[in-house]
């Protein structure tokens, strides 16, 4: 099959628009994707559309796409409906690839969008991701996570005791996704396991909130230091706020061409080295090897012909602080159990030796579902092109994208690897 190669990428602001339609987001990074690609829209082929929470929200299933761009100068197009949890994007831009690399089509758009902000109902806002398990088993499944973190808890206070004193018991009440509950239990789990430290979360937090301050796309353009990220307010121990994603709305875009197309695109064409989509497995929780992202990053780094080490830049899915740690290390950008020791180290700061979350990742840039995946290739694009101002990584040729969603036992149910050259 030949090659495929991004020319256009498009996103609209990450944030909470309570006075503007999911088909207004579509639209606008739909149309500038287009537009930087120097393409009209009658000359796309193809649209892979990727939504997760409109059924939820607002009952639209079967034919979001269709809904979202009628009216438009897409309508008509051949449209693609996808949904893969908070791996959506990411998963519309692996088939849209494909459909380039086999023939069938030439010039495709990718296109993620999601409103998850209810301004009335938090409660139905944070559902929203109580959907991303087997609902069938929830109870039986949420059971085992919270199995998990009291065996966790009772590790860390044998083994960590300097750690566990600082243990801050889950309150009622609490507003949140579930999945910050997940992100904590794991996050104690690595802490009994290889002492990692909150103030190794917190360090991550601090270079993502330093480096979303420096994007214009992101929702939180906030500095903060390491201390004032531990001092906020606890979301599930030993995440606080400025450690989780927050809740927003947005889309952002990309087109994929072939290589015809591509040399019409002199100088503004990303290739698409490798792209991988797998599932998650019911792995016992210590099987890192087995994890996931582990296993489609292999296939990547083989695709691609390339190691951890040649990536230049990367956007990791950080829904938390400790996401961005765990994918650090299953990854390969460190040696498992020294993610912590890697940021504070500040290897990942733009400026470091391998920058990770340059845009401010999922942390600060925001996480509409189905749009993060191709936000994350919208911060890459821009970094391979020597474009992303204020946050440029400085000679960055080779990017890595990881985006992953759901969840099944103990790892994502839904994992996608992208890595782009220059």
């Amino acid at each position: 099959m030949s090659d495929a190669f991004i020319v256009g990428v498009g996103q609209t602001v990450f944030a909470r628009h309570p006075g503007r339609t999911l088909r207004d987001l579509a639209v606008e990074a739909a149309l500038a994707a287009v537009e930087d690609a120097g393409l009209d829209v009658g000359q796309i082929d193809a649209v892979f559309f990727a939504n997760t929470a409109q059924g939820y929200h607002e009952g639209q299933h079967s034919i979001r796409a269709q809904v979202a761009l009628q009216g438009t100068p897409l309508s008509g197009t051949a449209m693609i409906n996808v949904e893969n949890a908070c791996a959506g994007g990411s998963t519309a831009l692996h088939l849209a690839g494909l459909a380039v690399r086999s023939g069938q089509y030439r010039r495709v758009l990718a296109l993620g969008a999601d409103k998850l902000f209810v301004p009335d109902d938090p409660g139905k806002t944070f559902g929203a991701f109580a959907t991303a398990f087997d609902v069938s088993k929830a109870e039986e499944h949420l059971a085992r996570l919270l199995d998990l973190r009291q065996q966790s808890v009772a590790a860390l206070r044998a083994r960590r005791p300097e750690l566990a004193g600082r243990l801050v018991e889950p309150q009622g009440g609490g507003s949140h996704s579930v999945f910050m509950d997940v992100y904590s239990a794991f996050a104690i789990w690595h802490m009994a396991r290889y002492g990692s430290t909150p103030e190794q979360l917190a360090a991550i937090a601090a270079k993502n909130h330093r480096h979303g301050a420096a994007n214009p796309k992101a929702q939180i353009r906030l500095e903060m230091t390491p201390e004032a990220v531990l001092a906020d307010r606890v979301v599930s121990w030993p995440l606080t706020r400025s450690m989780c994603a927050p809740v927003g709305d947005g889309a952002a875009a990309a087109v994929v061409v072939d290589e015809p197309g591509m040399r019409a695109c002199p100088g503004r064409a990303v290739r698409i080295r490798a792209s991988t989509l797998a599932s998650g497995t019911h792995r016992a929780v210590d099987a890192t090897a087995e994890d996931v992202a582990a296993r489609t990053a292999s296939a990547a780094y083989r695709q691609a012909g390339l190691g951890p080490r040649d990536v230049h830049v990367a956007e990791l899915h950080d829904a938390t602080a400790f996401g961005e740690l765990h994918q650090l290390e299953v990854l390969g950008f460190c040696e498992e159990g020294r993610g912590g020791e890697f940021a504070l180290a500040g290897d990942g700061a733009v400026g470091g030796r391998q920058p990770i979350n340059p845009s401010g990742g999922l942390e600060c840039r925001g996480h509409p579902i189905s749009a993060s995946g191709l936000a994350q290739i919208h911060e890459l694009v821009l970094q391979l092109r020597g474009e992303a101002v204020g946050r440029q990584v400085e000679g960055a040729r080779i990017a890595l994208a990881e985006n992953g969603g759901g969840n099944l036992g103990y790892e994502e149910a839904a994992l996608c690897i992208h890595i782009l050259e220059a």
